[in-house]
Formats: C-alpha cells, sequence, structure tokens
C-alpha cells in the first residue's frame, strides 16, 4: 500500500469554495431526482443507485470534511500533528456493516446562480472545463468515504482518525461533452460500491440538467484507501453489506472489476513481454520505417502522414503551492489530475491542429505523493493514433531539489476523437515501440473493440470476437 497520492483528510485551502458562501438547498436535487445514468442504452451500467440526500455544494462538503478532522486554516511548514488519535483506530470486527444508500448523496456545482464559481470552470470557447471536473471528482470521492465510514465507539469530542488517500481511477468515460453548457448546473452523485479490509471503490455519476433534460457526462470508478490519523498505516473500513436486489448487483459489477484490475496489472506490457501478435505488430513497424536491404537498422524512414512519437510530446514544469495542499502537506490528487488533463489537451490539440473532444481517461495510477517543496514535471506522449482516434499517455514526475530525488508519481491515459483522419505517429526506439503497444491497448479498451490480430482470415477474426 505504499504506492499511493495521500489526499489527507480534505484539501486545505479550497478558495474558490470558501470565498462565496452561497449554499445549493437540499430541496434542489429532491425536486429534480436525476434518471438513472446510461439508461437510454444498455451499456452495462443500468444498476444506478438513487437517493434525495444532498450535500450541497462542494463548499459544504469542504466545511463537513474539516469539521470531521479539526483541520485548521493556515499553512505551517510542519504538518499539525496527529499522533494522539491513533489510539482511537477501531478493529475490524467494531465496525458495524453499511449499505451502498449509507453512503449515497448528491453535489451540486452552482453554475447557473453563481458567476464565480462559473468562471473557474468555462474555457476561452464558453465549454466546461473537463480538467476542473475531474478536480472536482476527487475531492467528492473522499467525501464519500467519509459517509461510508462510521466509527460508534468514536467519542464526539474526538476528530476522525483517518486519512483516505487515492490508489487509483479505474475509468471515466465522457458522453455528450459537446452538449455541456457553463451556465446549467452539474451535479455529481455516487456512493461505495465495494470494500475490501481497508480499500473502498467510489461510483460517481455526472449529468447537468439543461432544458428540463438531464444529460449524461461521465461515469467514473474510484479506488480509495483509508489509512490511519498519521498516514503511516493502514485503517480497516465498515463491512459493505448489500442491502436490495440493486446493490447485490453494483457489487458483483464491482467485483467483475477487481479482478480485471489483478488481471491487467499482471498482463501490462510494461511488466510482461508482448503477445505474440503484438510482437508481429512491432516488426512490421519496423519494416515500414527501416529502408528497404539496408542492414542499417539505426537509420529510418518516416512514411508520408505519420509522425515520430518522440517529436509528439509537451512538457511542462510547475511549482506546486501550499493553496492545493492536504493535512500532510502533500499536493491534492486532484490537482495533480486536472493538470494532466490539460496539458494532454494541449498535446492532443497541437497534434491535431484542432480542438479533440475527451472520450476516456484510463487507469489513473497514483504511485507516491508529491510533496508542497518539490517540483512537478507533466509530460503528455501521443503513443498512439488510429483514424480519427489519438492516444496519450501523460506522466508526473517530480523533482526534489533538496535530496537529488526524482521519481515517477502517476500516469495518466487519455483518448480523444478528432473531427478528422489524423496523422499516425510512429516509434523508433523499443521503448517507444512498448508504449505503442500500451497505447494500441488502451485506446481499444476505451472504445470497447476487439483486437484484430495479423494474418486473420475472417472466419477466424469471428471466432476470436465470440470468445
Amino acid at each position: 500500500m505504499h504506492r499511493l497520492m495521500a489526499l489527507g483528510t480534505c484539501r486545505i485551502l479550497a478558495k474558490s469554495w470558501t470565498h462565496r458562501g452561497s449554499s445549493v438547498p437540499c430541496t434542489f436535487i429532491a425536486s429534480r431526482n436525476p434518471r438513472p445514468y446510461g439508461t437510454e442504452k444498455s451499456d452495462g451500467f443500468s444498476h444506478m443507485l438513487t437517493s434525495d440526500h444532498c450535500s450541497g455544494n462542494l463548499g459544504d462538503v469542504v466545511k463537513s470534511i474539516r469539521d470531521r478532522v479539526d483541520v485548521d486554516f493556515g499553512y505551517h511548514t510542519v504538518p499539525k500533528p496527529r499522533d494522539h488519535l491513533l489510539k482511537y483506530q477501531p478493529k475490524l470486527e467494531e465496525l458495524p456493516t453499511r449499505s451502498m444508500l449509507d453512503s449515497h448523496t448528491t453535489v451540486v456545482l452552482p453554475l447557473s446562480s453563481d458567476e464565480y464559481i462559473r468562471e473557474r470552470y468555462v474555457n476561452y470557447l464558453g465549454r466546461v472545463r473537463m480538467g476542473r471536473v475531474m478536480e472536482e471528482l476527487d475531492m467528492f470521492a473522499v467525501w464519500l468515504c467519509h459517509r461510508h465510514v462510521l466509527l460508534p465507539n468514536l467519542p464526539k469530542d474526538v476528530p476522525l482518525p483517518y486519512t483516505f488517500v487515492t490508489l487509483l481511477v479505474d475509468k471515466v468515460e465522457f458522453t455528450n461533452i459537446e452538449r455541456l453548457k457553463a451556465n446549467h448546473d452539474i451535479h455529481l452523485s455516487g456512493h461505495i460500491s465495494w470494500t475490501g479490509r481497508s480499500s473502498m471503490e467510489i461510483t460517481i455519476y455526472v449529468q447537468q440538467l439543461a432544458d428540463g433534460e438531464y444529460i449524461d457526462v461521465t461515469k467514473a470508478f474510484f479506488l480509495m484507501v483509508a489509512r490511519n490519523a498519521t498516514n503511516t498505516g493502514s485503517a480497516p473500513v465498515n463491512p459493505l453489506k448489500p442491502a436490495d436486489e440493486t446493490e447485490k448487483a453494483i457489487w458483483k459489477e464491482a467485483e467483475k472489476r477487481q479482478k480485471q484490475r489483478r488481471t491487467a496489472q499482471t498482463e501490462s506490457v510494461l511488466n510482461s513481454p508482448p503477445r505474440e501478435h503484438e510482437q508481429a505488430i512491432m516488426y512490421d513497424l519496423l519494416k515500414r520505417t527501416t529502408i528497404p536491404d539496408n542492414m542499417d537498422l539505426n537509420r529510418r524512414i518516416l512514411p508520408p502522414k505519420c509522425r515520430w512519437m518522440q517529436d509528439s510530446q509537451q512538457t511542462t514544469m510547475i511549482s506546486p503551492f501550499p493553496e492545493n495542499r492536504n493535512a500532510q502537506n502533500t499536493i491534492f490528487g486532484g490537482y495533480i489530475m486536472r493538470q494532466a488533463v490539460e496539458i494532454s489537451f494541449i498535446m492532443a490539440s497541437i497534434y491535431l491542429r484542432g480542438r479533440p473532444i475527451l472520450q476516456c481517461i484510463s487507469d489513473i495510477s497514483f504511485l507516491s505523493p508529491v510533496k508542497v517543496n518539490t517540483f512537478l514535471q507533466m509530460t503528455a506522449y501521443v503513443v498512439y493514433t488510429n483514424k480519427n482516434y489519438v492516444q496519450l499517455m501523460t506522466v508526473a514526475h517530480i523533482w526534489d531539489v533538496q535530496s537529488g530525488e526524482d521519481r515517477t508519481t502517476n500516469i495518466f491515459y487519455l483518448t480523444y476523437k478528432a473531427d478528422k483522419i489524423v496523422d499516425e505517429v510512429l516509434p523508433r526506439s523499443y521503448r517507444e515501440m512498448l508504449w505503442y503497444i500500451h497505447g494500441r491497448r488502451k485506446l481499444l479498451a476505451a472504445l470497447k473493440l476487439e483486437p484484430e490480430y495479423p494474418g486473420e482470415t475472417d472466419g477466424e477474426k469471428a471466432k476470436t470476437e465470440n470468445k
């Protein structure tokens, strides 16, 4: 469990939500109960939990978290000690079971009524900034963890002796982005959908009410881990017990995702050799970019309408500031996600020479925390293209000038769609070939496509698709 991005208990200075003080009443949601996400199409997510519970806006959420964990305003180079809370950590058998409905709630981003908040979410085209939405999803996931964890023996005057951290974001699929309006409220709803001993899967839905109709925007899966008060060890969470048939169906889907995560990790091309058909793809790439009948394999040629991968990247350096820290003086995970989405959008736009549409973010991994006194390097690579789709891999890397240490902290995979056929990106080195194969897998998974194998007949392809 050391490969974590420490979110702590809350974002210390959520300044954009705390100066306004505007609160959205719960009756706003109750009077407009959203329809289940994705019910207009069969996508495997028709089991959507709903309730009338509303937590207000994110400002209300931040305040609630502060009250639960007793976090003070003001930056200190040495974080406020929480060692005295360790004795209040319960044992697993002391925790009561919880249902999914216990954690379910909705939060409103009041873009229609609050011009100041609206400014944070609009880009120069007047559309919604999806990087900003991702940042808020991370905070919302932390709040759902708080709603799930119940310690019946904790004294009322003692803060919650827990820290919640993000382990990974499994998949975030986007729909109807082109229909999103920056002057209509956005609703975030979600709940805990699976638990282990200290881990929790959070399912989140994003919808927007426009012209009397709910528009599906995003469904996302966060895998969170409960840590002790000082973030030095794991902490148990309340077991989840499905309360009805809907919750049982959701639990079953979540268990499948858990198995898929374990398989994907072991079968990653970065951890094990490429498959046989992928090795054939790599060999074909080498033949296409090598001069025929020339033994100098270091000399490469670029086919028409193609670009080298090494020339298809953008890097930026960021100096994080305390306003984006958490209780442990590490950078808030949502902030890093926003930066990754926005530099990826820049790279995709430059590559396409146009404005791409974000289709999917998959497998966001949090390998280690980013301290507030380090520099953050973000690099977005175009690693695969196919027709009008572009697959990016964005890597976050930190530099600690005091210790001289540098290491990778996060990896993001983002799929964009263009309105035209794009140039093909090609690898030159073996490392880039592995990235190319990895990007190909990510694109196929994002689009829910079956891979095609070189040399297959139509009958063999049919057999492969039916497996």
